[in-house]
């Protein structure tokens, strides 16, 4: 049996500015830099996108298995941020030159939980 691809994605712009038009399949978006950045914040931001594709990933998959195992997980909310940060301020980071991006993610979960099994759906979440 051959798996049917996904449609691909699509972005269009022009080098007049930042404003970016992406299509998925028959979802449309735009991305843009805010104004600080010389865009004209008409959609969110590159990093924004790649923020909100790791949150509902993380978000899609707790509740998958959450839901394969009958647990009352009732609300997921992920909440990322991104920042850079010097490499020479990185102790584990393989380089010392330079700036880094810095994801950081919290994750909260809702509903009738017992420990052991929020601490399975965080680990979940992490591989």
């Amino acid at each position: 049996m051959v798996e049917q691809a996904e449609p691909p994605v699509i972005v269009r712009g022009t080098a007049a500015d930042f404003s970016q038009k992406i299509e998925i399949g028959s979802h449309h978006l735009t991305a843009d830099e805010p104004v600080s950045f010389g865009g004209s914040d008409t959609g969110s931001s590159p990093y924004d996108l790649i923020l909100a594709a790791l949150g509902a990933c993380t978000s899609m998959t707790i509740g998958l298995y959450a839901r394969k195992r009958k647990w009352p997980l009732e609300n997921i909310t992920v909440s990322l941020r991104h920042s850079k940060i010097h490499a020479a301020d990185c102790a584990e980071c393989e380089t010392k030159e330079g700036r880094i991006d810095r994801i950081e993610r919290v994750i909260e979960l809702e509903g009738p939980l017992d420990d052991a099994m929020r601490a399975r759906l965080l680990e979940i979440a992490n591989k």
